[in-house]
């Protein structure tokens, strides 16, 4: 299907990061095709397709979020104030190892369904031990982009019950991978996600990096560096801390993909930096667990790619990228000043930033012909946004600093509307909303 859309700017996060002025996107099959100025819109013949008028709103890249938990949107508001191992430990570990295929189905969908009505259109997503197959399929119903990737576990002090073995882990980690990656046409794909240093063993880190080898564009996924109490036990068993550890088993490479990075040392921001890893900052998550903030001016001035997450729905209680992409702009002005986090640089961070941790950046993340067509349309015209017209200085502070979900007009992923004027086109949030209190009903009759 080809399809047009105008609007009063195309933000198109390019090289450049133009800010188009009115004109539009013409979209063939799940690709843009041409981004139009307003002049060569008015030139144009007569347009053989589907047109979409989106008067008063601006399009932008579709968020990309590279550190979710779909298993856990069934749990928010049920783990706060606690600090990270205790929230494992009481909370989460307890809930997740209650799954069953049921629960773990709707959860995923519940999840999904807040990340497109708020504009998110690619996730890496950490799964549990069990059940990943039901987060894989409410993915693949949706039209959401995702990375996705069991996590893995063979180690679990916090939780003695809730682990596998590590031949199990591994083994039902590749059976995955061979299934998933570059599934649903490339929309879906694999990334090996050992949760953290406390639950792995050595042998479970290293093999399962050395399965990305395997698989063109699989990524190694998970968390470090990211509470101090969680450091002082990864110093005990290591010797060492996180990132270094990492560094000493060889997996610390282009494609590891590494979550909060809070309590970095010198060395370690300086092997990032050199292997080319990625971070991800979880600004609502860090903050609500108490476990600090991470010094993103620091990595970028590094030259490292830094990316955001909204991290699981009970250590954030929402999964929106604007109220991220705000924390991310707003937490580092008091200690770095006020230009340490300017907006361009948080809203490039949200999508091409994402994408380029994702290695999808030829793919995703811009506006540009050639891409795929995952495109956002806001309605800039709030009460609650900047009146003048959406000129690039105004237009880029809206978006980071005054806008909501409420402001998501529309949502397109490969070139297919799945949430359009308001409304759900792949899922049923009402359904949804029911099954998510049932299943959450039976699950706490389960936990242990």
């Amino acid at each position: 299907m080809n399809v047009l859309i105008t609007v009063d700017a195309v933000v198109t996060m390019d090289p450049a990061r133009r800010v188009v002025q009115g004109g539009g996107i013409i979209v063939k099959g799940n690709r843009i095709d041409r981004v139009l100025t307003q002049a060569e819109l008015g030139a144009m013949a007569p347009f053989e397709g589907e047109v979409t008028r989106a008067s008063g709103c601006v399009a932008i890249p579709g968020f990309v979020q590279t550190h979710i938990h779909l298993c856990q949107s069934l749990f928010r508001g049920l783990a706060d104030d606690l600090e990270l191992l205790d929230w494992l430990k009481l909370r989460i570990f307890p809930f997740e190892a209650a799954h069953n295929s049921r629960s773990m189905r709707v959860s995923a969908q519940a999840g999904i369904a807040e990340l497109l009505r708020s504009g998110t259109t690619t996730i890496m997503d950490m799964g549990s031990i069990h059940y990943e197959e039901e987060i894989v399929a409410a993915i693949s119903e949706s039209g959401i982009r995702a990375f996705v990737g069991k996590a893995m576990m063979d180690e679990n002090t916090l939780h003695p019950s809730f682990k596998e073995s590590t031949k199990d882990a591994l083994s039902s980690t590749l059976q995955q991978a061979q299934q998933w990656h570059n599934a649903a046409d490339g929309r879906i794909r694999y990334a090996v996600a050992p949760r953290f240093v406390l639950s792995c063993t050595d042998e479970l880190l290293t093999q399962a990096y050395e399965m990305t080898g395997d698989f063109p564009g699989m990524l190694f996924h998970t968390h470090a560096a990211e509470n101090r109490h969680e450091m002082n036990s990864v110093r005990q068993r290591c010797g060492m801390d996180n990132v270094e550890f990492f560094e000493s088993l060889g997996i610390l490479r282009a494609n590891t993909c590494l979550a909060h990075c809070i309590w970095l040392n010198d060395r370690e921001v300086d092997l990032i930096s050199k292997r080319r890893a990625k971070v991800v900052h979880c600004p609502s998550s860090n903050l609500k667990l108490g476990s600090g903030i991470a010094n993103v001016p620091r990595l970028l001035q590094k030259g490292i790619t830094v990316s955001l997450g909204a991290d699981g729905a009970p250590c954030n209680n929402t999964l929106d990228m604007f109220r991220e992409m705000r924390l991310a702009a707003l937490l580092q002005k008091p200690q770095h000043g006020p230009r340490a986090m300017e907006v361009k640089t948080v809203l490039e961070m949200a999508t091409l930033g994402g994408a380029k941790t994702l290695g999808m950046d030829d793919e995703i993340g811009s506006i540009e012909p050639g891409k795929k067509a995952d495109i956002v349309l806001l309605d800039l015209h709030r009460v609650w946004n900047q009146y003048a017209d959406p000129s690039p200085e105004h237009v880029y502070s809206t978006i980071v600093y005054s806008c909501s979900p409420e402001n998501v007009r529309s949502v397109m992923i490969d070139g297919k509307w799945v949430y359009c004027e308001g409304a759900q086109v792949t899922l049923d949030e009402g359904a949804i909303v029911g099954g998510a209190r049932e299943e959450l009903r039976r699950l706490l009759g389960r936990v242990r």
